[in-house]
Order: structure tokens, then C-alpha cells, then sequence
């Protein structure tokens, strides 16, 4: 099954990793090394791939340096339509701005968080602040995936919210990602929403619930470098290899856990491709130390992942 399928006007199908963003000595974003790992991504089935998510520490670089990393992955090859951009900022303007560039620049669509600086915030509140984003990009052509990961950000995405949304803008908002990672959760949005939205989880165990109930992809972190296996447990949850999956994926999980999430992963990264500039991260994240890295690759090689055939 081709993991290359695209809905021109409904949410996306198939696997787009929550890159992870390579840096380099000075903590600046490595544009080489990202279009080269998203390139590598396309090239193993998935339908696109996602930028500056919570995955890809995207709050933690500046509009100039997340504008500038869309541009530069264009410039170097890959196709605009198969970018998912996360746009999310504290201030409102600014996610405007971002999300305006993206959109001018064609990507397939643009992940967006509720208002999360203030917290208590109305029902009203977060519908106001999603209005003033789509009224400032004033466009009719573009994709709005909603993003709930209310354990990060302290602010949830309630069932009337989003019903307000979607009456108000039924051809913008096309999805929603939910990374409550709480599995009841997600399956009451999927009934209350699916069709005609499309309910995304983040949390790849919930994948094999959600792929039976209609869920189409998802933007996994998992998938930086097992992105068959995900794309099987949402998309192919009957085939026999899926079983043996779902537990490779909960053997990952627990490989991860004692660790801080993102740092985790990029040491993953680091270990499968012999390359410690993964490693690195922005503040306030806190790379891996050398004594605990060369602890945790062991690990990773013991578990004999393989980025070519996963």
C-alpha cells in the first residue's frame, strides 16, 4: 500500500513524521541536514512531513529562523505541498504572520495551537484567537489542522470549541491532531467529529484504535525513524505484522521514558546514524550528557531498529 496519497481538499493520508530539527555548533538550524532527512523520509513512503511541531522544538526558534528553515527546505527540493508547518506562538500576530508565509509558500496545510500563554482562558477566548488567525490570512485555500496537547501547553480544545470552528469555517479547519495521548479522548472525538474532520493521534499505541474508525495518517515523532511500522499500525491494523508492531512500538516507549521526550528521540537519531550532532538542542531543553548517551546507544543498538525497513 502506497503511503503516498494525498486528499486534495480533506485532511491529509498517510505518515508525516514530527521532525525532529538537527542544529548545528551554534545551535542554529541545520538546513542541510534537514532537507537531507526529510528527503530520506519521502523517500520511505511517508506522504510528507511536519516541521517545528512540539517534536521538532518548534516554539523554541524565532519567526525569521522558522520562516527561513520552510524557505531553505523548498529551495533544496522538496515539495511545498507535502509541508506540514506547526505555526503556533504565544502572541497571535505572530502566528498570523507565520501561518500567512506558509500558506503564500503552498504547503499542504498549517497545525495550530490554541492561544496557550494565558491559561483559564474562555471557550470564547479560544475561538476568538483562532478567528483572528484564518480572518488574518484572509484566504480560502488553505488547511487548518487544530493541535490538542493540553499536558504541554495547559490549555484544551473543548468539543463546543471546536464545533464553533468548524460552523464558522467548515472548508479552512479540515482536522484535528490530538496528543492528549489519552486514547477515550481521542475516540470521542473521532465520534463526535469524523467525518467530516479527521482525527490524528499522537500517541502511535492509540494508532490501531483510531486507523478502524476512519483516522487516515499520522504526524508521529516515531516516525523520524520507523515510519513503515507506524504507517502500518494506523493504515494496515489487520495485517498480521501489526501485532508484533504495536509491541515493538511499546518496547520504544519504555527504551524512551526515563528521558526527557525530544532529547530522547534526537539521541535515537544520533545512535542509528553514528552522528552526535543530534544531540543537540535548544533551551530549555537539556542534551543528553556524554556519560548517559553512551548508555542510551547501547540501548537503541540493542533494539536493532532499522531506519531503512521500518
Amino acid at each position: 500500500m502506497s503511503i503516498q496519497t494525498i486528499n486534495a481538499r480533506n485532511g491529509f493520508h498517510g505518515i508525516w513524521p514530527a521532525m525532529l530539527t538537527p542544529l548545528d555548533e551554534a545551535l542554529n538550524i541545520d538546513h542541510a541536514k534537514l532537507a537531507t532527512h526529510a528527503h530520506s523520509l519521502l523517500g520511505a513512503g511517508c506522504g510528507g512531513v511536519t516541521i517545528f511541531g512540539t517534536t521538532g522544538e518548534g516554539p523554541s526558534f524565532s519567526l525569521r529562523e522558522r520562516k527561513e528553515a520552510l524557505e531553505q527546505l523548498i529551495a533544496r527540493g522538496f515539495p511545498a505541498d507535502r509541508i506540514m508547518v506547526s505555526t503556533s506562538c504565544a502572541a497571535l500576530v505572530e502566528t498570523t504572520e507565520l501561518t500567512q508565509h506558509a500558506v503564500d509558500l503552498g504547503v499542504h496545510g498549517c497545525l495550530v495551537l490554541p492561544p496557550f500563554f494565558f491559561k483559564g482562558v474562555s471557550d470564547e477566548g479560544i475561538v476568538n484567537g483562532y478567528a483572528q488567525v484564518i480572518d488574518g490570512v484572509n484566504r480560502s485555500n488553505w488547511r487548518l489542522y487544530l493541535y490538542h496537547i493540553p499536558q504541554v501547553i495547559g490549555v484544551s480544545l473543548a468539543h463546543e470549541v471546536i464545533r464553533q470552528l468548524v460552523s464558522r469555517y467548515p472548508q479552512i479547519i479540515v482536522g484535528i491532531k490530538d496528543s492528549a495521548c489519552d486514547q477515550a479522548h481521542s475516540v470521542a472525538l473521532a465520534k463526535a467529529f469524523m467525518p467530516p474532520l479527521t482525527v490524528y493521534v499522537g500517541f502511535e499505541p492509540d494508532l490501531t484504535t483510531m486507523g478502524p474508525m476512519g483516522s487516515t495518517g499520522a504526524i508521529s515523532g516515531l516516525a523520524n525513524f520507523m515510519p513503515r511500522v507506524v504507517h502500518r499500525m494506523v493504515l494496515s491494523s489487520k495485517d498480521p505484522q501489526t501485532s508484533k508492531d504495536a509491541k515493538r512500538i511499546q518496547g520504544i516507549l519504555e527504551l524512551l521514558k526515563p528521558h526527557s521526550l525530544m532529547p530522547a528521540l534526537k539521541g535515537v537519531m544520533a545512535a542509528l546514524s553514528h552522528d552526535s550532532s543530534w544531540l543537540r538542542v535548544r533551551s530549555p531543553l537539556v542534551a543528553m550528557t556524554p556519560a548517559a548517551y553512551a548508555q542510551f546507544a547501547k540501548e537503541v543498538d540493542a533494539y536493532n531498529i532499522d531506519p531503512i525497513h521500518e
